[in-house]
């Protein structure tokens, strides 16, 4: 699980970073660590939103801060534009990149949304007290064709009425209904 980049995401752990994991180290902050990430919802004029698949062999731990373990995870099922925010990066600055580095678009951008959520990682369970902290921007999509890039196998208008939760990546689901959709 090495990471190739030399961005630094904010991703906190209390544990001594190991190869691929956290970058930085702290005391002060929750015993399961903490994470700060943007996400892009994007709809369409029917409702519908942009989604991926993403190529677990593109530079996810450049563009998402996700080590190859979570991007073989979350490349198993329908993932939204997203990334952890980089050190020193404001949420904006994040959501700006992930329109640029993933979509390779640009589009107004409202928001954001902010959530925070408490639980368990499931990678780990043995670290409870888990923090997300959510920033969910929401922008309308081109009309047309959903765009095509490089890091996804496949992007879609999903509609999730008739997406079963099951088939959306793990904690996507959870930022989808955050966001006001439901399944």
């Amino acid at each position: 699980m090495i990471m190739t980049t030399d961005r630094r995401f904010c991703r906190f752990s209390r544990r001594l970073p190991e190869e691929g994991l956290a970058a930085l180290y702290t005391t002060e902050i929750p015993e399961g660590g903490l994470c700060l990430s943007s996400f892009v919802v994007m709809e369409d004029s029917e409702g519908r939103v942009l989604m991926g698949h993403l190529d677990p062999a593109a530079p996810w731990d450049h563009i998402g801060a996700l080590d190859p373990g979570r991007a073989a995870a979350h490349g198993k099922g329908w993932m939204l534009p997203s990334s952890h925010l980089m050190l020193y990066e404001s949420p904006q600055e994040a959501a700006q990149r992930i329109m640029k580095e993933q979509l390779g678009m640009s589009v107004d951008l409202t928001g954001p949304t902010v959530v925070a959520e408490v639980g368990t990682p499931n990678r780990f369970p043995e670290l409870r007290n888990h923090w997300d902290f959510e920033f969910i921007f929401r922008g309308d999509a081109p009309g047309g064709e959903p765009p095509s890039h490089r890091a996804w196998k496949e992007l879609r208008y999903v509609d999730l009425k008739r997406t079963p939760r099951g088939e959306v990546a793990r904690s996507h689901d959870d930022v989808l209904e955050n966001a006001g959709y439901t399944f």
